[in-house]
């Protein structure tokens, strides 16, 4: 499982990187016939209007652009490994359980090895301490239960950072921004409505885009916590009902 998550990482970072590749070569082959370069080109996929406002934003866009990218990776690769790690309990408990009663440890052992998820881990954990005593099966799945848990609440951390770095930068954004106008306010050495307005508009820019990269991977980490404490209660209907059958 541990090892599927590793090689999915790894595919969902080698498309982006590969995704980013195309972009370019496509960026620059519109710079050569129409000049326009990669605004040109920007502004062909996204729009004059997205441009024209990520333009406005000033520095502090590309750091949130990095930090929108950062998160869309991890919430692609979760997504992912947590709809893998999903079996039917039902089913595979109808399976497994008759193969623990009848003593079958071997062949249970097998169909819990063949099957995907944590569920079947920490149940296939057990089973090879099935000839140990009953013990010896619930530690080995307690043990087993807990490195599950660790791989599931990777990509949490970087998720939070993400919904936390967003916001940040665009506040930090928009505070150079209200700078700026009052330096041109200072310049000028006159409140003019039109300066702090077109400034303040600049400023909050940064904020927005902050609060938009923040807000769906916030809605996506939910999700996920939602998925987790699923699969764990899985993992504890599961390993009841092995030490049940075992009994």
């Amino acid at each position: 499982m541990r090892k599927f998550s590793h090689i999915l990482m790894l595919i969902v970072l080698m498309s982006l990187v590969f995704t980013g590749n195309i972009f370019a070569q496509e960026a620059a082959e519109a710079a050569a016939t129409s000049g326009g370069g990669m605004e040109s080109f920007a502004e062909l996929v996204f729009g004059s209007g997205m441009v024209k406002w990520f333009k406005d934003g000033g520095w502090a866009m590309w750091p949130i652009l990095f930090v929108t990218k950062y998160g869309l990776a991890y919430i692609v690769w979760k997504f992912i490994a947590l709809i893998y790690a999903r079996v039917n309990l039902n089913t595979f408990l109808e399976k497994i359980t008759p193969m623990i009663k009848n003593k079958k440890f071997k062949e249970a052992a097998a169909l819990a090895k063949g099957t995907r998820g944590p569920v079947a881990a920490i149940v296939y954990a057990g089973l090879l301490k099935a000839d140990r005593g009953l013990a010896a099966v619930e530690k080995a799945i307690e043990n087993a239960a807990m490195i599950e848990m660790s791989y599931l609440e990777k990509g949490f951390l970087e998720l939070s950072t993400a919904i936390t770095l967003a916001p940040m930068l665009g506040f930090l954004g928009t505070v150079s921004g209200m700078i700026s106008a009052f330096d041109a306010i200072a310049a000028a050495r006159a409140v003019d409505a039109t300066i702090v307005a077109s400034g303040i508009k600049i400023a909050l820019i940064t904020t927005q885009a902050g609060l938009i990269v923040a807000i769906p991977v916030q809605f996506f980490n939910n999700i996920f916590v939602t998925m987790v404490d699923s699969l764990v209660i899985d993992m504890q209907r599961a390993s009841e009902k092995v030490i049940e059958a075992m009994l």
